[in-house]
C-alpha cells in the first residue's frame, strides 16, 4: 500500500480523528441541504471542521456547514457530517465519497444519509419526506463512479452488487415511525443528476419516464461506497418542490430549498432519533 493509495489516505484520516472523538461512533449520519440542525441534539458534542481532517473536501454551499458532530444521540455513539461537499463544486466522487470510508473505519456500520429532493411524483408535496428503495444513477450511467481507479481489495470488491442498496428493514421501520408521529412519508426512487443547474422541462418529464420519484444532486455515490463497505444504508429525501413540467410559474431557488428543508427537518429529525433509538434498544432485547 503506496502513500498515495485511496485506503492510505483513508487510514490517515480515521487516524487523525479517533484521538479526538469522544466515542466510537456506530452510526454515521450525512445531512443535506438546510438540515444540519439535528446536529445540534448530539449530546457531549466534539465538533471538528472539515478543514481539519485529512484529505476531507471542504464544503462551500450555503446551508453545508462543513463539521463532523461526534457524541451520542439516543445513547448511541453517532459520528453526524452537518454539510457534504458536491460533484458539482469541483471535486472528484473519489472525494465527496471519502468521509463515508472514514466513517466506516471509525466504527460505523449503518449510514444515515439524507438529502433536500425536487419532488417528480405528483402525489409528493413541499415539507414530505421520502424514503429511498432504490436509485437511477444518471452520472454511473454516464460513465462517472466513485470505484473508479485503482483496484484496492482492502475498500472492498470491485465489481458490486447494487440490486438492493437501501436495507429493507430500516426503510419499514421509517415508514412506520413517520405514521406514528403523524410524518408525511413515502417510498420512492431517487434520481442523481449532476446539477448545480435545475431541470429543464422536457428533463423532468424524462425523470419521470423512468421512474424517478424525486431527483437530487447527491447521495448516490456515497450510498455506492457505504455499500462497497459493507455498511446499512437508510436514505430519506425532504421535498423541497414539486417538479412539475406542465406549470405556469415554475421557479426554484436555492434559497427556496433550504426554506423547507428547515421546516422539514422537524419530523425528520425525530425519524432519525427513532431508528437510533431501536439501535440502542437491540441489545437489551436480545438478551431478554
Amino acid at each position: 500500500m503506496t502513500t498515495s493509495s485511496l485506503a492510505y489516505r483513508v487510514r490517515e484520516a480515521t487516524s487523525a480523528l479517533r484521538g479526538r472523538l469522544p466515542v466510537v461512533p456506530s452510526v454515521g449520519v450525512i445531512l443535506g441541504s438546510g438540515l444540519g440542525p439535528l446536529a445540534d441534539e448530539v449530546e457531549n458534542p466534539t465538533v471538528i471542521p472539515y478543514g481539519e481532517i485529512p484529505h476531507f473536501a471542504v464544503s462551500t454551499v450555503s446551508g453545508h456547514a462543513g463539521q463532523l458532530v461526534a457524541g451520542t444521540l439516543e445513547g448511541v455513539g453517532v459520528a453526524v457530517m452537518r454539510g457534504r461537499a458536491h460533484y458539482y463544486e469541483g471535486y472528484s466522487l473519489q472525494q465527496i465519497t471519502f468521509p463515508v470510508r472514514t466513517l466506516h473505519r471509525l466504527g460505523a456500520d449503518l449510514l444515515i444519509i439524507t438529502n433536500a429532493a425536487g419532488g417528480l411524483n405528483p402525489a409528493y408535496r413541499p415539507g414530505d419526506l421520502m424514503a429511498l428503495n432504490d436509485h437511477i444513477n444518471l452520472l454511473g450511467l454516464a460513465g462517472q463512479s466513485p470505484l473508479i481507479g485503482a483496484d484496492e481489495p482492502e475498500l472492498g470488491v470491485r465489481f458490486l452488487d447494487m440490486s438492493e442498496p437501501y436495507d429493507p428493514d430500516l426503510r419499514a421501520q421509517a415508514v412506520a415511525l413517520g405514521a406514528q408521529l403523524k410524518v408525511t412519508i413515502h417510498e420512492g426512487v431517487y434520481a442523481m443528476v449532476a446539477g448545480p443547474s435545475y431541470e429543464t422541462r422536457a428533463e423532468i418529464r424524462y425523470l419521470r419516464t423512468i421512474g424517478a420519484d424525486a431527483v437530487g444532486m447527491s447521495t448516490v455515490p456515497e450510498v455506492i461506497v457505504a455499500r462497497h463497505e459493507r455498511m446499512r444504508v437508510l436514505g430519506i429525501s425532504v421535498i423541497t418542490n414539486c417538479a412539475d413540467p406542465d406549470a405556469v410559474h415554475a421557479d426554484v431557488s436555492h434559497e427556496d430549498v433550504l426554506s423547507v428543508a428547515q421546516r422539514a427537518g422537524v419530523g425528520l429529525s425525530a425519524i432519525i432519533r427513532g431508528i437510533v433509538r431501536s439501535l440502542a434498544a437491540a441489545p437489551s432485547d436480545a438478551t431478554s
